[in-house]
């Protein structure tokens, strides 16, 4: 074997239960994002389906590997499992939007005594065929609020766009109805690239404005004509005739950065990524197991899709003909010693924890209204009320509700002590809805797309940032790089290390935010098995532990045997127990894992073979990240996501990534959103300070044009000019001290 380290409502009593309907996810994907189950088992389309022997121990930046011998063979099987729901959402009183999507409720757009299908110019005296344009409608109302349009106002971005004259009028009103045909007119097509024209069809000519201004907001804006179809591709590598725009240096080249980088070059800009590590992706990296005749594909960072509805990652999938595994939502526990949890006790505890989390929403709103600068931690209030209630006082019932408590901490990448109990779930309201699944082979695969043809420069590690009225410079390894504008797309980890100097200092109000928010960590260990011994129909299992400081250890098993190519087992390490891991050595962090693994199956007859190689992270250590992904600390709240997506220096450096958006932090689909977002931020100041200018785009820094005829290299339609006489460009990186760019 190889081990490899890589870095309930029936009363206010929790005690009375039932478990309740709510099927709320526990999880928010947050990087790496390993959502607990929501369904049965099967494989499903995407988004429109679903709506409209000697042991050698080496340690890199990243891995420390260990070869272990290999087994033999045996038969497999589970006990009976139940299903599990999981709850981390709280804030009932805000979600009325999210709940119209995931309930179907019927949404109608009004504007005076006239319905949406009517001012859309749809109209028609035919009530079957009224009846039918109703429908149509509800359903394009559902597909804008899938993707985070309010259901009958808009946007700040809209609003900031002018995309109509008068807000709150009739325009606004038929704009809105506009802007959602479009929209669910692309969402029914992603693999084409939608014109203008195509925006026309359908749509009466007097409202030629309004068509004009959705079409134009949503394409710069990224809602339409993403991600990586054929013609996407073709059309995002070509910047519009006519455009020539800045030069922009995007920081890292995570799910933020590539994503920022494709949309910058079809909006006319030059853009290049700096990138500190040796390969793409970021908190994204899938690794390549193997050992005998198996191998297996392991996301040992963000892994599952959170919510399939209006999610671009489901996009990206049916783009490129990625079946989904919807993630199954049956869970058995097991307790320390092995035994089945019982699933009397299992259902009143899960339910009485429910309740628990109940408690503290209401003690929560009752604080927001009396006092709202008092917080405290989550897991402070959690156990006052589970005193005040007598609950889990039976010592299984203790580690059963441990395991729930570890499960929230998987979901924040924290300790339940660090969490806001005020705002530690604002998000909620935004959740996208739909399945959690799984991508077959790994969310590399998204991420080689999305890199394919980008000037990307590996082994850069920025060190400074200097930014002024006349553009930035980005000091990396030695050398200096000049733009008008750079995206800062590290992680929260790395800025509260304050690992890149900001020459000026970044603003108070932008530091004190950096310093409230948190930036949790969760570890895992994937190990590669000679065969599936744990049986093929379930996706995960649970195991109690009898020290609640250590409830995260191995509390969770994801099965990764139905879309990793192998039989795949990744163990989860959450809470204070994710810290601690990081201080074990890996050869004893897989001796406990095994322990546990024989404990549950042994005594069923079932031998557990030895695995054939083990991968523990340790994204604690890793320098590009210092932990997993962001949470609402105490004291925090979701403005601070907001402060941290705030460009400074009158619009020289911008911020993006997953602690930058305030409704999906902390999830892949938020990192990427995010940098379709500043892409469009970028857009916006350029026009800005180009009409305040009449100077032209000054190049990079050098003038002789005639040298691109003989460009060192080309990435899609850019050309690269280096220093050096000649370059490996089979190599993973090369040296620039200086670069121009050009697009052809």
């Amino acid at each position: 074997m190889e081990t490899t380290e890589s870095r309930a409502d029936a009363s206010d009593n929790p005690n009375n239960g039932s478990s309740g309907d709510d099927n709320t996810s526990l999880e928010n994907n947050h990087p790496p994002p390993l959502l607990p189950p929501t369904s049965a088992p099967s494989l499903v389309g995407t988004e429109s389906d679903n709506i409209f022997p000697d042991s050698t121990l080496q340690t890199t930046g990243e891995s420390i590997e260990l070869p272990l011998p290999a087994p033999d063979n045996a038969d497999a099987g589970l006990p009976a499992p139940r299903k599990r729901r999981r709850r981390k959402k709280q804030f009932p009183e805000m979600i009325s939007s999210a709940a119209a999507v995931n309930g179907l409720r019927v949404i109608r757009h009004k504007s005076g005594n006239r319905s949406a299908e009517e001012i859309d110019g749809y109209g028609d005296d035919d009530p079957s065929r009224r009846r039918r344009i109703s429908s149509d409608l509800d359903v394009e109302s559902l597909i804008a609020i899938s993707v985070g349009f309010p259901v009958d106002s808009l946007t700040e971005e809209e609003i900031e766009a002018n995309v109509v004259k008068t807000i709150g009028g009739t325009d606004q009103s038929n704009y809105i109805v506009v802007r959602n045909h479009i929209l669910a007119r692309w969402r029914s097509n992603v693999d084409i690239w939608m014109t203008r024209d195509h925006a026309f069809e359908s749509i009466r000519v007097e409202h030629t404005n309004l068509v004009d201004s959705a079409y134009s907001f949503l394409l710069e804006h990224g809602y339409i004509n993403f991600g990586l179809a054929a013609a996407v591709k073709e059309a995002k590598l070509k910047s519009p005739e006519g455009s020539s725009r800045g030069d922009v240096i995007v920081i890292g080249a995570g799910l933020a950065g590539l994503v920022a980088a494709r949309q910058l070059i079809f909006l006319g800009f030059k853009a290049v990524i700096l990138e500190g590590r040796t390969r793409p992706g970021g908190r994204v990296r899938t690794k390549k197991m193997s050992g005998g005749d198996c191998v297996a594909a392991a996301d040992l960072g963000g892994s599952v899709l959170t919510g399939i509805n209006g999610n671009p990652l489901g996009v990206l999938a049916r783009q490129l003909g990625f079946p989904l595994h919807k993630v199954r939502d049956i869970c058995p526990l097991y307790l320390p010693n092995g035994k089945t949890v019982n699933p009397e006790i299992d259902s009143k505890v899960e339910a009485s924890f429910n309740k628990l989390l109940d408690r503290v929403c209401k003690l929560r709103q009752s604080m927001m209204e009396e006092a709202k600068s008092i917080d405290v931690p989550l897991g402070t209030a959690l156990e006052a009320f589970r005193q005040v209630y007598r609950v889990a006082e039976d010592p299984q019932e203790k580690m059963l509700l441990d395991w729930h408590l570890a499960n929230l901490e998987y979901a924040n990448a924290t300790l339940m002590s660090n969490l806001s109990m005020v705002f530690w779930d604002q998000d909620d309201p935004f959740e996208m809805g739909g399945d959690h699944c799984f991508i077959p082979g790994g969310n590399d695969r998204f991420i080689r797309a999305l890199a394919e043809n980008l000037p990307i420069f590996y082994n850069r590690t920025v060190e400074s940032i200097r930014y002024g009225s006349d553009g930035v410079l980005v000091y990396a390894n030695g050398k200096e790089y000049h733009a008008d504008m750079v995206l800062c797309t590290v992680p929260l980890g790395v800025l509260k290390k304050r690992s890149i100097e900001f020459v000026p200092d970044l603003p108070q109000r932008k530091k004190d935010a950096i310093e409230r928010l948190g930036f949790g960590l969760l570890n895992k260990v994937a190990l590669l098995f000679p065969y599936d011994f744990w049986g093929g129909e379930i996706d995960t299992f649970g195991h109690l532990s009898d020290k609640s400081s250590m409830r995260g250890e191995f509390f969770l098993f994801y099965s990764y045997s139905s879309v990793s190519g192998g039989p795949l087992l990744v163990a989860l390490v959450a809470g204070e127990a994710a810290i601690q891991f990081e201080q074990m050595s890996p050869v004893e962090s897989v001796k406990k894992v095994m322990e546990i693994l024989k404990g549950i199956f042994n005594p069923k007859g079932i031998a557990v073979p030895d695995p054939l190689q083990v991968i523990c992270t340790r994204w604690g250590q890793d320098q590009f990240t210092y932990g997993s992904y962001s949470y609402v600390g105490i004291g925090s709240s979701g403005d601070d996501y907001d402060i941290l997506a705030e460009s400074i220096g009158d619009g020289r450096v911008f911020f993006g990534g997953e602690a930058t958006n305030k409704q999906y932090p902390a999830t892949m689909h938020g990192a990427f959103l995010s940098g379709l977002r500043e892409a469009a931020n970028m857009l916006r100041v350029d026009k800005r300070r180009r009409s305040k200018s009449n100077n032209t785009n000054r190049s990079l820094t050098f003038p002789e044009k005639k040298l691109f005829e003989n460009p060192d290299s080309s990435f899609g339609n850019l050309r690269v000019l280096t220093d050096l006489g000649s370059v490996n460009l089979e190599s993973s990186f090369f040296v620039t001290s200086w670069i121009q760019m050009e697009i052809t």
